[in-house]
This record gives structure tokens, C-alpha cells and sequence, in this order.
């Protein structure tokens, strides 16, 4: 299969911004369609679930267009799933945001607030909003990123993040990748079966980050 045979859905429950990730895929001449339909989410080879804004809001959008059932199924079926930022929070079974939302509950976890007070010196800025380190967890017990989109990836590299809340799995071994903000260490890369997903934005992440596309654009066709 060469890239260009390859059929992504985006998946558009307006709230991202869609077309830095089309600028992705089509760099790598992959077809990428924007898309709430829920067959073409079905029928495609890969699917990225991008996003930003609140959790609350994104899950009305997703219930509202009636996208939840249709992830879920994408999922059992084997396919390759994609999230970026909320869109891997919105993966998980709760957020603490604006009290207890529900989430999708594909990965058991929550998804919590940085805490302003979490540094005695002086109150934490939110949201993180910039450029920070992704490290591989002690242990390596996803397997490394050997297998996985973050293959080739040096250790340490910066990635870029512009968010509020981050995920804790109920499972250790469902974390590929940790960040620090501020002395807090946060998951900031899962991979379960399936399922890849980032709290950075790798399209916006330069070469290093673009290159994780392809990465994940290859493992589909193997």
C-alpha cells in the first residue's frame, strides 16, 4: 500500500483547528478527508481525532453528531486511531474540568488540571503553552519507542503544548511518553493496541513532529 492509497479520517466534531493536520498528511501525500460521517469514519483505513477548547463541550459535539459509538467501534475493529491534545483526552473515561464530565472511556483514566499551586515559590502559569521535553518513562514499559510513531525520536526532544488538563491512566503501561512542566511530570503520550495519541500537537512540532506522521502513516501499512 503506498501512501496516496491510504484513506484518513479526520475527525471533525468542530472543535480544532483541522487544517494543520491536513497540512500534515498532505505533505506526505496521504488522502485525508475531514469528515463527521460516520461510515467514511468507519471505512478508512486510519482515523486522527484532533482538538482543542473544553472537554465538556467537545463531548456534546461528539454526542450531538452522534460520533461516540462510531470512535468506539473504529476502535474494536482494530483500525489505527490517532488523537491529538483534547482529542486524546477524550479518549479517556473522565475530566475534572468544570466539575465531572464523561468521557469516551476507550482508556480507563482521568483527566486533571495542572495545579497553580503545585511550586512553593511562585504560582504555575496555565495553560503550558510552549515548547517542553518528551522523555521515555523509567522502566520502558510500553515497550520503547522502538514500535511505536515515536520511532527515531531522540530522547529529550521538544515537543509543542498548549494545554490546561493532562491525563493520568489508570494503567502505567498504557504511557509511552512523560513531560515536565514546572517539577509536575505528566503523561504526555499514550499507546494502547491500537490507539496512538499525544498531548503535544506533532504538526506543530517541526520536522521532528511531522516525522511522527509518517511514522504512524507507515505502521498502517505494515
Amino acid at each position: 500500500m503506498n501512501d496516496t492509497d491510504l484513506k484518513i479520517a479526520i475527525i471533525d466534531y468542530q472543535m480544532s483547528n483541522l487544517f494543520s493536520v491536513k497540512h500534515a498528511c498532505d505533505y506526505f501525500g496521504v488522502d485525508a478527508e475531514f469528515t463527521s460521517d460516520k461510515d467514511k469514519i468507519l471505512n478508512a483505513d486510519g482515523a486522527i481525532l484532533p482538538g482543542v477548547g473544553a472537554f465538556s463541550s467537545a463531548m456534546k459535539k461528539l454526542q450531538s453528531l452522534d460520533l461516540v459509538l462510531p470512535i468506539r467501534d473504529f476502535v474494536e475493529m482494530g483500525k489505527p486511531l490517532m488523537g491529538i491534545c483534547l482529542g486524546l483526552q477524550l479518549l479517556f473515561t473522565e475530566s475534572k474540568e468544570f466539575g465531572n464530565t464523561t468521557g469516551m472511556d476507550i482508556i480507563p483514566g482521568t483527566v486533571v488540571k495542572f495545579d497553580k499551586n503545585a511550586n512553593e515559590e511562585r504560582k504555575i502559569k496555565v495553560p503550558h503553552m510552549g515548547w517542553s521535553e518528551v522523555y521515555q518513562p523509567s522502566g520502558n514499559h510500553n515497550g520503547g519507542w522502538e514500535n511505536s510513531p515515536l520511532c527515531g525520536v531522540a530522547d529529550k526532544e521538544t515537543m509543542y503544548f498548549v494545554h490546561s488538563y493532562f491525563v493520568v491512566p489508570d494503567d502505567d503501561t498504557d504511557i509511552l511518553a512523560k513531560s515536565n512542566y514546572e517539577g509536575i511530570e505528566f503523561c504526555s503520550a499514550i499507546k494502547k493496541k491500537n490507539i496512538f495519541a499525544t498531548q503535544f500537537h506533532p504538526e506543530k512540532s517541526a520536522k521532528q513532529g511531522v516525522e511522527i506522521y509518517s511514522n504512524w502513516f507507515q505502521s498502517i501499512k505494515n
